[in-house]
């Protein structure tokens, strides 16, 4: 089975109305969101934009876990097997699909390299998500795929690294993703949404997104945080019509 013909959760496809509205929101407002769900632990904490202004990442979650290496199970020859699941990733990752790497938070050897992140690009992979770290990293940036990463980490993966999962649960960064979650990365870092919340939370964190430009608009004119932010019930109709005139500049409405 090809990846195209992948039934991976993480093969679904977006719809295009959550996809265009997850691209316009923070990873910050997300998180705010989820957590008027319950969902506390969803930030993965300690993760960093491998490449300053790489763009928004959106894409559901396809998964790759490692476990620590050994030295009978790991080395260059057995590396370059086709039936090596961290080779393997990288054909069957899904097209539009984040590659969500789980290290344990190992940075003692490479989770990606230059060569892979090419390939991914190629294939339409939308970026790679790792709490353990890259090698190559200039010629990643050169590739344009979206990356974050815990640290650098050049020394070959059989190293420490041995592949041991593709496409189950995973703990990345000490959050829990499940194939077919959704992640969403910014300039501040990543989150994941769970899968049956998607299109719910996308709704919300963009009305919060456009709720706090309006907040901003009056805070910049001198007006308190108070009864304004967070939002009070009557700020909140305050907005409302404002949305509904046509989002006018502040100085039309006073």
């Amino acid at each position: 089975m090809t990846a195209s013909q992948s039934t991976s959760p993480a093969a679904a496809p977006l719809s295009a109305e959550t996809r265009e509205r997850l691209m316009r929101v923070g990873s910050a407002n997300v998180a705010n969101v989820l957590l008027r769900h319950g969902f506390r632990n969803v930030y993965l904490l300690g993760l960093a934009p491998l490449t300053p202004g790489q763009g928004q990442l959106v894409g559901r979650a396809y998964t790759l876990r490692f476990m620590p290496a050994r030295e009978d199970f790991d080395s260059m020859a057995n590396y370059g097997r086709n039936d090596n699941k961290h080779r393997r990733a990288i054909e069957e990752c899904p097209e539009g699909a984040v590659l969500v790497i789980d290290t344990g938070g190992n940075t003692r050897a490479a989770a990606m390299g230059d060569m892979m992140a090419l390939r991914l690009k190629q294939r339409g992979v939308a970026g790679v998500v790792t709490d353990g770290g890259y090698r190559d990293a200039p010629a990643i940036r050169d590739v344009g795929l979206p990356c974050y990463q815990k640290q650098a980490a050049p020394p070959a993966t059989p190293i420490a690294l041995h592949p041991v999962q593709l496409d189950g649960p995973v703990g990345c960064a000490g959050v829990a993703i499940y194939p077919g979650d959704v992640i969403v990365g910014d300039a501040e870092g990543v989150v994941v949404i769970p899968a049956a919340l998607v299109d719910e939370v996308a709704v919300q964190a963009l009305d919060a997104v456009e709720y706090e430009a309006f907040a901003a608009m009056h805070i910049a004119r001198g007006r308190s945080i108070f009864g304004l932010f967070p939002a009070s019930p009557e700020s909140r109709a305050e907005y409302d019509d404002w949305v509904a005139a046509g989002r006018p500049a502040l100085e039309n409405v006073q």
